[in-house]
């Protein structure tokens, strides 16, 4: 697989693209992912994470809205990953990762994950180059054993927004009303630090056994558009049915 290069990845919709038909084209996936979703409940053979990364501003939490806004309450569950608690940080950096993954028939967002304890502890250089190394390989150890043992399917999305569009959305946050809840002056310190992020968003990227989706995210409908039709992609492929009773009352399987 060729290495991923940010920089030479378009953070933009295509120049073609219609918006018009695309968000509508989005709510319809959206409904489909809601149905199928409930399907992969009531079978409980499969279980989807769904992985969501990206710097500030990215748009992860508007993903996670419009994807997945028809999934049934009993389906879907997120869980955001912050800095670690007290108890955390005496377990290895998996520990609170492994509580959260999703049981049979569940589809678990992540809004940021397991992969920040190998890029802001990078970043500001918490850690190692050797330390990070063995975390990613710890890290794509434990995803084998979600997919091999409990039948995971993992979805992982870098949300790629431009530094341009980021600095736009932070200055959203600390000007409009609806959104200064989100506001966080350290979000601009993050910032410049933009470039070492890039790379180590790289090495990640490409250390991965399980392969990421690069996702152009400076337009949130061009964004949530390429998250919702590959989830589709991916449920559709899954193929799961509601399970149906036998003359003995018996579940068929």
């Amino acid at each position: 697989m060729p290495k991923v290069i940010l920089s030479k990845i378009s953070t933009k919709a295509p120049k073609n693209a219609d918006k018009k038909s695309v968000v509508k084209k989005t709510a319809e996936l959206a409904t489909k992912i809601g149905k199928m979703s409930e399907m992969l409940w009531a079978e409980k053979k499969h279980s989807l994470l769904v992985i969501l990364q990206g710097m500030d501003g990215s748009g992860k939490d508007g993903v996670a809205k419009s994807v997945f806004m028809a999934c049934p309450a009993l389906v879907i569950d997120a869980h955001a990953f912050k800095k670690p608690s007290e108890e955390e940080f005496a377990h290895d950096f998996l520990w609170r990762v492994h509580k959260n993954v999703p049981a049979k028939g569940q589809v678990k967002l992540f809004i940021r994950s397991h992969y920040e304890d190998i890029l802001i502890q990078r970043v500001h250089q918490w850690i190692d180059d050797k330390k990070a190394a063995s975390r990613l390989e710890a890290i794509n150890n434990f995803e084998k054993l979600l997919v091999e043992d409990n039948e995971t399917t993992i979805l992982k999305f870098y949300l790629h927004l431009s530094h341009e569009r980021q600095l736009e959305k932070l200055e959203e946050r600390r000007i409009d009303p609806e959104k200064q809840w989100k506001f966080n002056p350290a979000d601009f310190e993050e910032s410049k630090l933009w470039d070492k992020y890039m790379r180590y968003y790289e090495a990640a990227i490409n250390g991965s056994v399980i392969p990421w989706n690069i996702v152009p995210s400076d337009s949130r409908w061009y964004r949530n558009y390429i998250v919702a039709q590959k989830v589709y992609d991916t449920l559709k492929k899954l193929n799961p049915a509601f399970p149906l009773l036998l003359e003995n009352g018996k579940n068929k399987t």
